[in-house]
């Protein structure tokens, strides 16, 4: 399918507005990424009657494409000219998921690409503080390489990679899924111009209903699993879910969500009975986790790190978590598949 690059747009530049990137989650997601693949299916059973078959499938698919870009091209036009096109109309469509996807697939998605990534690392933010860390954007290349820079105590880290890949990557692509490589540089190797890609992102823009959590997580073998249950939990609570087949603990610190596997990292037992409270002399962000078979206490906001003297570096395993105020999301590792035997 043709489809226009979404910073060619007509429409101005909108400053960053930090809020909620398209919606991760949710059955009404499911629904028009399951409409994208039906979409792609029928197009490569058309294959069968040959290549000739083929092109006039997508020829059919593309008339169709363009011929609604254009009716919703007019409708926003319309709509501007008797001044109703104002930020808080624009607002709304970029934060309606199904909405904002559309627009980015004619080139009518009002936010640039820099303003989508800005809103897509706030939404991750408090996973990368649970390390210690942040990350800020540095810059977005004519070529749609996006630039992240490592700051704080995950800089340097050896999971930082993993961090970024797994919980940077689902929400950069589901906001920005014209992007072509994610590029990561740590703080203090800036003045050298250190930089590498990270995750290079393949075909993005040509299969915009797989972007984003719920199909999966990339390099890193993980799946995006939507958790909905995750927006109820009050802050100060801690909560047991299975997710995607794996036990996971969550817990709340005012408008901030966390995960880990449900297993204390010291006694191996799941946290049932786990219990969130602050240190003595805590700030109010502050979170310490208790086992309630061991009495092992870790420390949520630095990626479940045990306070014990006798800790010897246990900690618990932080999963990605996504969370937008409508829908939430954990990144569930892919399970590593038996070695096969072979019979000699």
């Amino acid at each position: 399918m043709v489809r226009r690059r979404a910073d060619e747009t007509r429409k101005p530049e909108q400053p960053t507005r930090p809020g909620r990137a398209p919606n991760p989650g949710g059955a009404r997601s499911e629904e028009w990424r399951a409409t994208g693949e039906r979409i792609d299916t029928l197009i490569a059973a058309s294959a069968a009657g040959g290549v000739v078959a083929r092109e006039r499938s997508e020829e059919l698919v593309r008339l169709v494409t363009d011929f609604y870009g254009a009716g919703l091209e007019r409708l926003l036009d319309l709509v501007h000219e008797h001044g109703r096109l104002d930020d808080e109309i624009l607002a709304a469509l970029a934060a309606d998921d199904l909405v904002a996807s559309v627009l980015l697939v004619h080139g009518l998605h009002p936010y640039s690409v820099a303003a989508r990534v800005e809103n897509a690392l706030e939404s991750v933010r408090p996973y990368l503080g649970s390390h210690g860390g942040d990350v800020e954007l540095v810059d977005v290349t004519d070529e749609g390489a996006v630039r992240l820079r490592l700051l704080g105590s995950c800089d340097g880290c050896p999971s930082s990679s993993a961090t970024l890949a797994l919980a940077v990557r689902g929400a950069v692509e589901a906001a920005a899924p014209e992007i072509t490589t994610i590029e990561v540089e740590a703080a203090d190797e800036t003045a050298a111009g250190a930089t590498g890609p990270l995750v290079p992102v393949d075909a993005l823009f040509s299969r915009l209903h797989e972007t984003g959590p719920g199909t999966g997580a990339g390099d890193a073998g993980a799946t995006w699993e939507p958790v909905p249950a995750l927006l109820a939990l009050e802050s100060g609570g801690v909560e047991r879910f299975t997710v995607g087949g794996l036990p996971v603990v969550a817990c709340r610190i005012g408008p901030d969500l966390f995960a880990f596997r449900d297993r204390c990292a010291r006694c191996e037992r799941p946290m049932e009975g786990a219990t969130l409270a602050r240190r003595l002399g805590g700030d109010s962000g502050d979170g310490v986790l208790s086992c309630p078979a061991c009495r092992a206490h870790y420390d949520v906001r630095r990626a479940g790190a045990c306070l014990d003297a006798e800790a010897n570096g246990a900690h618990l395993d932080p999963l990605p978590l996504l969370a937008d105020g409508a829908s939430a999301s954990v990144a569930v590792p892919s399970p590593v598949p038996a070695p096969s035997v072979v019979a000699t």
